[in-house]
């Protein structure tokens, strides 16, 4: 595996910003609307089984997530917290036996934030080696 200071191919950049950028814009959308909480957002939380009290705190974790995730030097923290966010959203959906595409799509929001970090990562590709130097 190279260095972590070999420079990253142009097609390769923005493949991670086009793969961590979609989640990203959802994300941080998600999160300013918990915190805006519009009746819509109430309504879904609610329906989930969760309070409405708890809308404010969990879009405040939503959106200090997304950002550790946008900062480079706390990335990987970010995509961990990331994570376990996706997961209760997995949990949820299961436990309301929500339609597959619910219970799928945060799996795939984790899969893009994952592998757009991955391919701007160095020192990841060196823990997870996905691909084989040639």
């Amino acid at each position: 595996m190279p260095p972590n200071n070999l420079p990253t191919s142009a097609s390769r950049v923005w493949a991670s910003r086009i793969m961590s950028g979609l989640p990203v814009l959802f994300l941080l959308a998600d999160g300013v609307m918990k915190w805006i909480k519009p009746k819509q957002v109430v309504e879904a939380t609610v329906q989930l089984g969760y309070p409405e009290s708890s809308i404010v705190g969990i879009g405040l974790l939503l959106l200090a997530s997304t950002l550790l995730y946008i900062w480079p030097r706390t990335a990987i923290l970010g995509a961990i917290l990331l994570t376990g966010y996706l997961g209760g959203a997995v949990a949820t959906h299961l436990r309301m036996s929500a339609v597959l595409f619910n219970e799928l799509f945060p799996v795939l929001i984790a899969a893009l934030l994952w592998g757009g970090l991955w391919l701007r990562d160095r020192r990841l590709q060196q823990l997870v080696p996905l691909v084989r130097a040639a």
